[in-house]
Protein backbone atom coordinates (compact mmCIF):
# COMPACT_ATOMS: atom_id res chain seq x y z
CA UNK A 1 0.00 0.00 0.00
CA UNK A 2 1.67 3.48 -0.89
CA UNK A 3 2.20 6.02 1.81
CA UNK A 4 -0.36 8.74 1.91
CA UNK A 5 0.82 11.75 1.46
CA UNK A 6 0.96 14.82 3.81
CA UNK A 7 -0.88 18.25 2.66
CA UNK A 8 -1.11 21.06 4.54
CA UNK A 9 -4.53 23.06 5.25
CA UNK A 10 -4.54 26.69 6.57
CA UNK A 11 -8.03 27.78 8.34
CA UNK A 12 -9.62 30.95 9.17
CA UNK A 13 -11.96 32.44 10.89
CA UNK A 14 -13.48 33.80 8.26
CA UNK A 15 -13.60 33.96 3.91
CA UNK A 16 -12.20 37.46 3.93
CA UNK A 17 -9.11 35.95 5.37
CA UNK A 18 -8.59 33.56 3.38
CA UNK A 19 -9.53 34.94 0.37
CA UNK A 20 -6.84 37.61 1.09
CA UNK A 21 -3.93 35.10 2.05
CA UNK A 22 -4.87 33.37 -1.32
CA UNK A 23 -4.00 36.66 -3.43
CA UNK A 24 -0.91 37.42 -0.83
CA UNK A 25 0.33 33.32 -2.18
CA UNK A 26 -0.66 34.14 -5.81
CA UNK A 27 1.14 37.14 -5.85
CA UNK A 28 4.15 35.67 -4.46
CA UNK A 29 4.43 32.69 -7.38
CA UNK A 30 3.66 30.28 -4.05
CA UNK A 31 1.32 27.45 -5.43
CA UNK A 32 -2.07 26.96 -3.13
CA UNK A 33 -5.49 26.14 -3.67
CA UNK A 34 -9.07 27.35 -2.15
CA UNK A 35 -10.79 23.89 -0.87
CA UNK A 36 -13.09 23.28 2.28
CA UNK A 37 -12.01 22.70 5.49
CA UNK A 38 -11.70 18.65 5.96
CA UNK A 39 -14.16 17.46 8.51
CA UNK A 40 -11.52 16.02 10.60
CA UNK A 41 -10.20 19.54 11.88
CA UNK A 42 -13.25 21.71 10.60
CA UNK A 43 -14.91 22.20 14.06
CA UNK A 44 -11.86 24.57 15.45
CA UNK A 45 -13.04 28.25 15.11
CA UNK A 46 -13.01 27.23 11.23
CA UNK A 47 -15.32 29.09 8.54
CA UNK A 48 -15.39 26.05 6.47
CA UNK A 49 -12.68 26.82 3.96
CA UNK A 50 -9.06 26.41 3.82
CA UNK A 51 -6.00 27.07 1.63
CA UNK A 52 -4.67 23.49 0.75
CA UNK A 53 -0.63 23.84 0.53
CA UNK A 54 1.94 20.97 -0.85
CA UNK A 55 4.34 20.04 1.61
CA UNK A 56 7.19 21.47 -0.81
CA UNK A 57 5.66 25.49 -0.21
CA UNK A 58 5.32 25.22 3.09
CA UNK A 59 8.49 27.42 4.85
CA UNK A 60 7.65 29.92 1.31
CA UNK A 61 3.95 30.18 2.76
CA UNK A 62 4.83 30.62 6.42
CA UNK A 63 7.33 33.23 5.41
CA UNK A 64 4.79 35.23 3.50
CA UNK A 65 2.48 34.96 6.39
CA UNK A 66 5.25 36.47 8.34
CA UNK A 67 5.82 39.39 6.35
CA UNK A 68 2.60 40.07 5.67
CA UNK A 69 0.88 39.53 9.61
CA UNK A 70 -2.04 37.83 7.33
CA UNK A 71 -3.86 36.57 9.72
CA UNK A 72 -5.00 33.09 9.88
CA UNK A 73 -6.35 30.44 12.64
CA UNK A 74 -3.70 27.41 12.32
CA UNK A 75 -1.98 25.44 9.67
CA UNK A 76 -3.04 21.66 9.87
CA UNK A 77 -0.96 18.77 8.13
CA UNK A 78 -3.30 15.91 7.11
CA UNK A 79 -2.97 12.83 5.14
CA UNK A 80 -5.08 10.66 2.94
CA UNK A 81 -7.52 13.76 2.07
CA UNK A 82 -7.24 13.59 -1.52
CA UNK A 83 -8.95 10.90 -3.06
CA UNK A 84 -7.70 10.26 -6.54
CA UNK A 85 -9.97 7.56 -7.63
CA UNK A 86 -13.36 9.50 -6.86
CA UNK A 87 -15.70 10.98 -9.17
CA UNK A 88 -14.57 14.21 -10.65
CA UNK A 89 -16.81 17.12 -11.86
CA UNK A 90 -14.74 19.79 -12.73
Amino acid sequence: MAEEQVRYYILFANYEQGLSLHDLLDQEGIPNRIAPAPRAIQGELSCGMSLLIQPEALEATRDCIRRHHAPHHAIVPLAGQIKPRRDRYC
